[in-house]
């Protein structure tokens, strides 16, 4: 029997699927209390925990991923391109935000504020670094290099990114949806960073569009305390 996945396939999924488990993780474990005992373990911590093992994992299988290999280099054009999508999707985010456009709660708020009100920078630099470095990466790596040329065929690095149906499109955002709370505005970043892969046939201007919107939303959020953006 033949496996489900490829090699190349299973590159791209263990590091998402590492990601999720440790957020899984850390929507279990409550930060530290004011009345905790001294030394108590303050789950918040299991995010950077998260980065270093996800990044570590991606420069492990690094040579797998073609899509960010040598050759795949953005032309200036679409970069600029990326960096306005990328702002855009930014101001969708959040903009969209009326209570229908909402599905469930956050698995677990990000809120780096100490007993006394402080900021903890610690915590404010992993998630961030995460969020804007780590994440567009990994999270582009598996939705649109690998989960979206999939629908159209299993051998999904053959499928050149500018022939993705609209089918693979639609199912691949349906499923990144599922996977925020911000339903509707996954749905505008997930087509947004899908077509603009299928455009410029290059991952590298998702990951960037995904790291300006995720790097710009992490400063908003620390400047104006929206921990819920988080």
């Amino acid at each position: 029997m033949t496996n489900l996945l490829s090699r190349a396939a299973w590159a791209r999924v263990i590091p998402f699927v590492l990601f999720m488990a440790l957020l899984a993780l850390r929507g279990q474990l409550t930060p530290s209390s004011p009345d905790a005992p001294p030394g108590a373990f303050d789950g918040r911590w299991v995010y950077g925990l998260a980065v270093v093992v996800v990044t570590a994992s991606l420069i492990v299988l690094r040579r797998q991923y073609s899509e960010l290999l040598a050759g795949s280099r953005l032309r200036w054009q679409h970069a600029l391109l990326s960096i306005v999508v990328g702002l855009v999707v930014f101001k969708l985010w959040i903009s969209l935000t009326e209570p229908w456009m909402v599905l469930g709660e956050p698995a677990a708020g990000f809120r780096p504020v100490n007993a006394e009100g402080e900021l903890m920078w610690g915590l404010i630099v992993l998630r961030w670094v995460g969020a804007a470095l780590m994440v567009p990466v990994m999270e582009e790596l598996f939705w649109r290099g690998f989960l979206m040329r999939w629908v159209d065929n299993p051998d999904f690095e053959q499928v050149d990114p500018a022939s993705v149906s609209v089918k693979a499109i639609a199912l691949s955002t349906l499923v990144f949806m599922l996977a925020h709370t911000l339903w509707l505005g996954a749905i505008v970043a997930g087509l947004a960073y899908a077509l603009l892969y299928r455009y410029t046939r290059s991952l590298w201007a998702a990951v960037l569009a995904h790291a300006v919107t995720n790097g710009v939303l992490g400063v908003w959020v620390v400047a104006y305390g929206n921990w819920a953006f988080w």
